[in-house]
């Protein structure tokens, strides 16, 4: 089962906090760092998958998390924004897979 599917079904919710924002060298945006407290009472950091601007992530912000309890270091940002954005980025490989094989099979 896709992790995704599992978050939804036996995911487990907290509320996370943005402590930091880091920047790699190769990107020109800033990839915050969430920390939320799980289950066990443990801290956890994660770095959300979908990140650019306008996701509301600003440092502080506090955030729905859903994570799998016998594996926190899956948790994921649980909010329409995060969720939409992978669906687009889905949709847009899609798109650019289906793309070039029709090309491909054009220029035989």
């Amino acid at each position: 089962m896709r992790l995704q599917a599992r978050l939804r079904r036996y995911g487990v919710h907290a509320e996370g906090v943005v402590v930091d924002q880091e920047q790699a060298p190769s990107d020109d945006f800033l990839t915050p760092v969430i920390e939320f407290t799980d289950r066990q009472g443990r801290p956890v950091r994660f770095r959300p998958a979908a990140t650019g601007t306008g996701l509301g992530l600003d440092l502080g912000a506090h955030v729905p998390v859903v994570y799998l309890p016998e594996q926190s270091e899956s948790a994921r940002v649980f909010t329409p924004k995060h969720r939409r954005s992978r669906i687009v980025g889905l949709f847009i490989g899609g798109v650019l897979f289906l793309g070039a094989a029709v090309l491909a099979t054009l220029t035989r």
